[in-house]
């Protein structure tokens, strides 16, 4: 559980480990929300067709209610006597034995984790007896309780950090386009005033000024397309590392002057927030070398290493000391790139100097 960093992977995580250590038939887990409801609810031991077949999400009543509203375990031989039983639609599972525990952090309830049918020894099978839930399988739910609060937590922080990362580089992106093309728009005014003002009395210079709007609308237009690749949702899900990262460099090489260019070789799926983090240092490191290099052309490879993979972003352009340039408190980026590197277990490395080009280098280690 505590190597998930998705909250949906670890609440399937905590579901699926809850019913082989219990030996249970089903298991469930649920997030409540503020309205009644739940904001989230994951199953094991049904299929998508049963799942889909039951219906909308039950809301927070009966035992459900109870075991969200209250801190202690309940067990029960039979869930269908007992008093707050309300019954289930058609299509649900027949289910008797029951145990039930909130996930709690401190005061806060952040689940709860539901089990029913517990699996009977071949004997006790043979002689058509009810084994159900004991003291022992109360107990260990407990334990696995405290380690699925914890790595609940940790993931909802995770998350919220993701959140304001993506905050703070929707903030840049604005920030990249008032300084370059507000910049560029209000020259390209200027310039268009002055030609207008020499049309009569001097067309050739006129044609020059023209010639000098031209060159800065194409280069406004270049950081437009370059900022809406950069605002684009990414299809890692979909389309995965390797199609995406390519599809991404295809569009700068064609938005921009610069050779830009893609390898791959080798690479094997990786957890979701490690080609997330791949993904954006390849972003990062791609708008550095594009903004501020001056580089002709940019190599982007993909290689696998072990059960990780490696990702380098190399340029041509004009270098830079990496110690200068954080004494002067312009990172160009590193400290996220190595916050989200560190972020997934991986490690970051520059390697640039004066007129000698950079290169940007992440290593994960796979899962």
């Amino acid at each position: 559980m505590s190597r998930r960093l998705e909250v949906r992977d670890v609440l399937k995580t905590i579901v699926a480990s809850a019913r082989e250590l219990l030996d249970a038939e089903y298991a469930a887990l649920g997030v409540p929300d503020d309205h009644g409801g739940f904001a989230q609810f994951v199953v094991d031991g049904i299929s998508d067709e049963q799942w889909r077949a039951i219906g909308p999400l039950p809301r927070q009543h009966g035992i459900l209610a109870a075991m969200l509203h209250e801190e202690k375990a309940e067990r029960l031989a039979d869930v269908r006597k007992d008093p707050r039983f309300e019954g289930w639609p058609s299509a649900h599972p027949e289910m008797s034995d029951f145990l039930g525990l909130p996930v709690r952090d401190g005061d806060e309830t952040l689940a709860a984790l539901f089990l029913a049918n517990k699996r009977c020894p071949r004997a006790a099978t043979a002689r058509d007896e009810r084994c159900g839930f004991t003291e022992e399988d109360e107990e260990l739910l407990a334990i696995l309780a405290q380690h699925a609060a914890i790595a609940l937590t940790n993931a909802r922080l995770y998350e919220r950090s993701r959140e304001l990362t993506i905050a703070e580089e929707r903030s840049r992106l604005a920030h990249e386009l008032h300084d370059a093309v507000s910049q560029k728009l209000f020259s390209l005014r200027l310039t268009a005033q002055a030609a207008a003002a020499l049309v009569d009395r001097d067309p050739a210079r006129a044609k020059g000024e023209l010639q000098q709007v031209a060159a800065l609308a194409a280069e406004a237009a270049d950081e437009l397309r370059a900022a809406v690749v950069e605002l684009r949702p990414a299809a890692l899900d979909e389309d995965g590392l390797v199609h995406t990262l390519r599809t991404h460099v295809q569009v700068l090489d064609r938005a921009h002057s610069a050779e830009v260019t893609f390898g791959a070789c080798g690479i094997r799926a990786l957890p979701a927030a490690q080609e997330e983090a791949l993904l954006r240092v390849a972003q990062e490191a791609l708008h550095n070398a594009l903004r501020h290099s001056g580089a002709g052309r940019i190599e982007v490879a993909l290689t696998r290493r072990g059960q990780g993979a490696v990702l380098s972003v190399t340029d041509d352009g004009t270098g830079f000391e990496p110690r200068s340039v954080r004494r002067a408190g312009r990172h160009l980026g590193l400290v996220s790139m190595r916050d989200r590197a560190s972020g997934v277990g991986g490690r970051l490395r520059v390697v640039s100097a004066p007129g000698q080009g950079t290169t940007i280098e992440m290593e994960v280690p796979g899962g």
